[in-house]
């Protein structure tokens, strides 16, 4: 198998690299802007392996996709690349449209015109993923899941960005043809996470003992998805999936944000302890993100019915093995937050009007 990821050094897209070129043996071509999330350190374990490639572009740069993708000859193309920050969206929402939908305009047709020269069973096996997320949805109330059916509701520049992103795909399906799959999965937690997300933010501000900031009252509830349990259900969507469909992608396990936080504290209180007590000390609740979206809960009865997928990890192991990862491997995160980002709050807008 030949393929090509967009955003392939960052959270998801390295855990993808890693395991398609490392354990599967496929041919990748890992295409980064290497933005500030994006790093190659994360890609360490398969940089020297003769089926791992990585070239530096913009997926908004047509100049470069274009020949890019006719070079390589991929079998599918998955198409990771975005911004992803609903808190620096808030802040800057420029260049979300612009990666996550000029991006993803720009690669549908380099695609398109490639898969316009294919024959007989190159053509036919030919996939364009996108990969996406349950925020297009909107926000649930106390009951309920969000299903391939559920109408858009985006909240947030980045899910907005995302939305129109998800709906380009689909019109490159029904107006050209182009063999796409969409997929939405919900929050993903796990190694190599960029710590201005939840999980890795508080792991690490608890080891520096600094506060643990839960926005609002933290009843905000999220369905959190082990990252290589997403890995495996994509490439499961694209390898048995139907052209134009859309398939959710959950992790069966709903917590609240304090409950997630409170949890991590359990859990450094016993593989880390802290001389000065618990590091539930540390909680503190602060002014809530605008626009805060109250519940996510991803229904992934599509996909484990008709393709058989279960993610492998509930939430009390996968945690534990994402906290045992950052105690393990400091090398990783301390650059990030010595230089990239140090932990401060984003997202506020106050001021940048």
């Amino acid at each position: 198998m030949r393929a090509i990821i967009t955003g392939g050094a960052g959270f998801i897209g390295s855990a993808f690299v890693r395991y398609a070129a490392g354990q599967l043996g496929w041919t990748v071509l890992n295409l980064d802007r290497l933005t500030y999330a994006g790093n190659l350190s994360s890609l360490r374990d398969v940089a020297n392996h003769p089926n791992y490639h990585f070239l530096k572009a913009d997926v908004c740069d047509n100049k470069v996709i274009a020949p890019m993708i006719i070079d390589f000859e991929p079998d599918m193309i998955f198409h990771l690349a975005a911004e992803s920050h609903v808190d620096r969206s808030l802040e800057g929402p420029s260049e979300f449209i612009r990666t996550n939908l000029v991006g993803t305009y720009t690669m549908l047709e380099a695609a398109r015109r490639y898969w316009a020269t294919l024959s007989g069973e190159k053509k036919s096996r030919f996939r364009f993923h996108h990969i996406s997320t349950d925020e297009v949805y909107g926000s649930l109330g106390a009951t309920g899941f969000f299903t391939e059916e559920t109408p858009y509701d985006p909240r947030s520049p980045y899910s907005a960005s995302k939305a129109g992103s998800d709906h380009l795909v689909k019109a490159w399906f029904h107006s050209y043809g182009l063999p796409v799959i969409v997929t939405n999965c919900s929050n993903n937690y796990g190694p190599y996470h960029f710590p201005e997300k939840l999980i890795p933010l508080m792991i690490l501000n608890a080891l520096d003992r600094k506060p643990l900031p839960v926005y609002g009252m933290g009843d905000n509830i999220r369905d959190w998805l082990y990252v290589e349990d997403h890995v495996k259900a994509i490439i499961l969507a694209a390898s048995q999936g139907t052209p134009g469909q859309t398939y959710n992608i959950g992790g069966r396990n709903e917590r609240k944000n304090k409950d997630v936080v409170q949890t991590i504290c359990e859990v450094l209180d016993d593989l880390r302890p802290c001389a000065e007590g618990s590091y539930r000390q540390l909680i503190t609740f602060v002014e809530d993100r605008p626009g805060h979206d109250q519940r996510y809960a991803i229904d992934a009865t599509r996909l484990e019915t008709e393709l058989g997928w279960r993610a492998e990890e509930t939430f009390e192991s996968g945690i534990v093995k994402t906290i045992r990862w950052y105690l393990d491997n400091a090398w990783w995160w301390q650059p990030i937050r010595e230089g990239k980002y140090a932990g401060e709050r984003l997202g506020t807008i106050k001021g940048n009007f």
